[in-house]
């Protein structure tokens, strides 16, 4: 049973993220008796897992999971390799040190483009530092991949997370504009619904 869940988001994006706002209402309404959690993730890679790993360290690991989008979903990989607990990723990064080496300098944040962020060289590196090998337990993972995802390769998410219990979308979008239509799916998997 999931009492604890934290959610994360992807690159460029906050806690104001769609679907990170699905997630947290749906637990508002319906198990308003689970933590959650979705922190605005700093452009460090090192510096946002310290920080996760420090705002999880007293959660119970049997009651403990994880979702993630895009950049969030490889961070999410982090955190369950790391701890051993549940995970779900949506159109999950599978290479990011490789993907956001092309994004070195300013970035403006997504949902506020007013703010700016400085993405640096040596993050690349804390990406690659960090990168899991192959999924310890991938019976632990679920992963939502959309075959229409215009920034990603479903092919090779398909690969990394082959074992893991697959929701393969034919059509669909990097941001899953459809998300709620596979929301049940998620709960589902973290046993926050029957």
């Amino acid at each position: 049973m999931t009492t604890h869940l934290l959610y994360l988001h992807g690159f460029r994006s906050s806690p104001r993220s769609a679907k990170a706002q699905t997630v947290a209402r749906w637990l508002a309404a319906h198990r308003p008796d689970v933590r959650f959690w979705c922190p605005q993730l700093p452009p460090s890679p090192r510096q946002a897992m310290d920080e996760v790993m420090a705002g999880i360290a007293a959660w119970p690991v049997d009651g403990m999971a994880v979702v993630g989008s895009s950049l969030g979903g490889f961070y999410a990989t982090v955190v369950a390799e790391r701890t051993g607990c549940r995970a779900v990723v949506l159109n999950p990064a599978v290479d990011p040190a490789r993907d956001l080496a092309r994004h070195i300098g300013e970035q403006t944040a997504w949902h506020d483009p007013q703010e700016r962020f400085f993405f640096r060289p040596e993050f690349v590196d804390e990406l690659r530092a960090m990168a899991p090998a192959a999924l310890t337990r991938p019976e632990r993972y679920a992963a939502v991949i959309a075959q229409g995802d215009e920034l990603l390769d479903w092919r090779e998410m398909h690969a990394r997370y082959a074992g893991a219990q697959l929701r393969l979308l034919q059509g669909s979008d990097h941001g899953l504009s459809d998300f709620d239509d596979h929301l049940p799916f998620v709960l589902h998997f973290l046993n926050l619904i029957p």
